[in-house]
């Protein structure tokens, strides 16, 4: 079981809080509880990888509009539900909003230490993907505008030649264009382009 990572509990019981902490703690995860959603999000995410364990029902905003509020960030972070009021339409409303699991109160300790794992292995992915997107961002910054325009044909497929007739210009001049973009990318092959241009949503239209 990894051992790097932060999970946060959100109850409004204080024994929960208290047993989830030591649970949690015991498998050697850190841990820090709050007894508000208003009281999370008060409180700064670290850039480290962690989860959510988040009670549905808790005063004030609810643990849907907790998670409703954090899909609106940048980065939001993996959620584990548990409650002793789910339904099917409320358990559905969670996992649809990106819930990792949704724990019926009592559940099994271990059932809930997977679920944490499983959340906290979708967070270090989302945070790798993050730095593979941002370091990608960085080498199109250095594209020149001419540079970009190939480069977005070059991933729709077209050849020198052809990418010349779509920009008026001459095929060696669109060769040179085409090497300089493809170092600046720091891409070895046009499916490398293809697959960096994917992660960033870029449309080659």
């Amino acid at each position: 079981m990894s051992r790097d990572g932060l999970v946060f509990v959100v109850d409004d019981d204080v024994s929960v809080r208290r047993s989830l902490g030591v649970l949690i703690r015991s498998v050697g995860l850190e841990s820090e509880v709050f007894a508000s959603a208003q009281a999370f999000l008060d409180h700064p995410l670290p850039d480290r990888p962690c989860c959510l364990v988040l009670d549905l029902r808790l005063p004030g905003p609810s643990g849907l509009d907790l998670q409703l509020a954090l899909l609106k960030r940048t980065r939001p972070i993996p959620i584990v539900f548990i409650s002793g009021h789910g339904d099917v339409p409320i358990t559905a409303r969670a996992m649809k909003g990106g819930a990792i699991d949704f724990l019926s109160k009592p559940f099994n300790d271990q059932d809930l230490l997977d679920a944490v794992q499983r959340a906290l292995a979708k967070d270090r992915q989302a945070r790798v993907e993050a730095a593979e997107r941002a370091v990608i961002e960085r080498h199109i910054q250095t594209l020149t505008p001419r540079e970009r325009q190939v480069m977005l044909l070059v991933v729709r497929g077209l050849l020198n030649k052809q990418i010349a007739g779509e920009l008026g210009a001459a095929e060696k001049t669109i060769k040179i264009h085409r090497g300089r973009m493809m170092q600046k990318m720091a891409a070895g092959s046009v499916a490398e382009l293809v697959r960096m241009t994917e992660k960033l949503g870029l449309s080659p239209a």
